[in-house]
């Protein structure tokens, strides 16, 4: 038998495949279009006739409603075979299912229409390239809803972003912090550091460092040149009369202040070699002859004579806003039965008139230098309250309206007390007494402590065609022996500076310091009538350029 639903019958054509429904399930082409189909010449094989039968008629269910539903009862059990077609896509290799509706029409959902493959070329002889197994078909019509996920925004992934933000905002926060941890701790250090030197630095050269200060820095500062600022002042009390004097000594090199107080018993000599005491000279010899002597006696350089009236110093205080000072006595005030004008005590604050009168006040039986000191303490008070500005200061000193030394004007008097009184101010400032012997001659510790300490540690050298300082001690038994002395130096063309008397001594000694000075030594011996044996090289005293003593082999006339 040949019929069509024979499944033997090798011209049984299989039912082809005319589209999907909307579960993914193949849908078969119907019989009668199979029909219509056999109708073609059966000589005529048609390669390419399966691909029509992949086009999707819109008519094809209409068709379907007309014509009976033929049943197959082998068509369910018949095994498809494989389709190796070749349809403009690629090779198809899977297995179709072989699933059949014998109940009712089909249900094929309403798709676009899909136009008519028009008869397709013979396709050019060429291996056909490898495609991936059960490729989507290109007849598939998806919906743009269908791939709506993909611009859904996905809120796990900008949490994801933020924290991976947020992780590294927090590290390079983190890495900046240490940053400017290192670069403040290095700024400390470098901040520290310089405290540190200039404490040092400052300690060092306010000479406070043990072992590094006070006479040592200026022992260090004796190897050198030193510049020094040196005034003299006389105090008169134009009431009692009497005079006190005192030098201003600012030391550039050591940058300290200090007041030496002078007593009137100091033995210095007059324009003429005569020895005279400092009271004496003040009085009749006035303020250059005397700032002279003092100038020859010390060795040092004194730049102006300040005259400083009583009433001067009363006006003083009142214009720098009084004074304070640590009185060590009670001062009575002039009027009888009146309480005391100053009270001793700590800190005392002292008007213009207490001033002057603890300045002056001696007390019965004191010594001198009691009314020295106290006359120190109230020039230190009054330098602290002095502007350190040397404008200033020479404002203050005009307003005193008083006449000055030619040797001192008011803008160089101004300038001096400015820098005593930046001194006075922080402390660098002291006030030293000169000792001096009976006789009112120095002895060698005071020398030393003077010069050394306070005018610059050696005597400075004597200007070009200055006379040669001659220190002469009396050894010879004979007080005679020290005029005789003086009278030949000085007709000699030297400088007499009285060293006072020494214990006996059976020759004379002449003594020079550097070999520079051995020559002026040699004239100072023949001078004196001394051999040339007495010369020598040692440590004549700080005051003097030559020292001489005078033993018993010198011949007094």
């Amino acid at each position: 038998m040949n019929d069509r639903q024979n499944p033997h019958d090798p011209y049984y054509q299989q039912p082809q495949i005319v589209g999907y429904d909307e579960y993914g399930q193949p849908v078969y082409q119907q019989s009668g279009q199979q029909e219509q189909q056999h109708q073609q010449p059966q000589g005529q094989y048609d390669p390419y006739a399966q691909q029509q039968g992949y086009g999707y008629d819109p008519y094809a269910q209409h068709q379907q409603a007309q014509q009976p539903q033929q049943y197959d009862p082998y068509a369910a059990q018949q095994p498809q075979p494989q389709a190796y077609g070749y349809d403009g896509y690629g090779y198809d290799t899977g297995q179709q299912p072989a699933a059949v509706d014998t109940t009712a029409q089909w249900n094929i959902p309403q798709q676009a229409p899909v136009p008519a493959a028009a008869p397709a070329p013979t396709p050019p002889q060429r291996e056909p390239e490898p495609v991936v197994p059960e490729q989507r078909r290109a007849d598939r019509d998806y919906g743009t809803e269908q791939f709506s996920f993909i611009e859904e925004p996905d809120e796990d992934s900008e949490d994801v972003i933020d924290w991976l933000k947020f992780t590294e905002s927090r590290s390079e926060r983190r890495e900046e912090a240490r940053r400017r941890g290192r670069n403040r701790m290095v700024a400390l250090i470098v901040v520290a550091a310089l405290v540190v030197v200039g404490g040092v630095g400052y300690l060092w050269s306010a000479g406070k460092i043990p072992g590094l200060g006070g006479s040592d820095k200026q022992t260090a500062a004796t190897t050198g040149p030193q510049q020094r600022d040196v005034i003299v002042v006389h105090l008169h009390n134009t009431k009692k009369g009497g005079t006190s004097t005192a030098l201003l000594v600012d030391n550039v090199t050591t940058k300290q202040g200090t007041t030496v107080l002078l007593p009137n018993s100091l033995a210095v000599t007059d324009d003429e070699g005569n020895t005279t005491t400092l009271g004496k000279s003040v009085d009749d010899d006035g303020s250059e002859g005397t700032r002279e002597s003092i100038a020859t006696l010390l060795g040092t350089k004194i730049s102006g004579t300040w005259r400083l009236d009583t009433p001067y110093l009363e006006n003083l205080v009142e214009l720098v806003g009084n004074i304070e000072v640590d009185t060590d006595t009670d001062v009575p005030d002039t009027k009888k039965g009146a309480s005391p004008l100053v009270k001793k005590g700590q800190a005392q604050t002292l008007s213009g008139r207490m001033a002057v009168a603890y300045a002056t006040y001696r007390g019965p039986g004191e010594a001198e230098t009691k009314q020295l000191m106290r006359f120190g303490q109230v020039m230190r008070g009054v330098l602290r309250k002095i502007s350190d500005d040397p404008k200033a200061a020479t404002i203050t000193v005009q307003t005193l309206a008083q006449i000055l030394d030619p040797s001192l004007p008011d803008k160089d008097l101004g300038a001096s007390l400015a820098k005593l009184a930046e001194h006075a101010k922080i402390g660098d400032y002291k006030t030293a007494l000169l000792p001096v012997q009976p006789d009112g001659t120095l002895t060698d510790a005071a020398t030393e402590s003077v010069v050394k300490d306070i005018l610059g540690g050696t005597v400075k050298a004597p200007e070009k065609d200055a006379a040669v300082r001659v220190g002469v001690k009396n050894g010879t038994g004979n007080d005679d022996g020290t005029e005789s002395a003086r009278i030949k130096l000085v007709n000699g063309g030297y400088a007499f500076v009285s060293g006072g008397s020494t214990g006996t001594e059976a020759s004379s000694e002449v003594v020079y310091k550097a070999a520079a000075d051995k020559e002026k030594a040699t004239q100072v011996a023949k001078t004196l009538g001394l051999p040339a044996t007495a010369v020598k090289q040692g440590k004549p005293a700080a005051n003097a350029d030559v020292s001489v003593v005078l033993g018993q082999d010198y011949k007094i006339k």
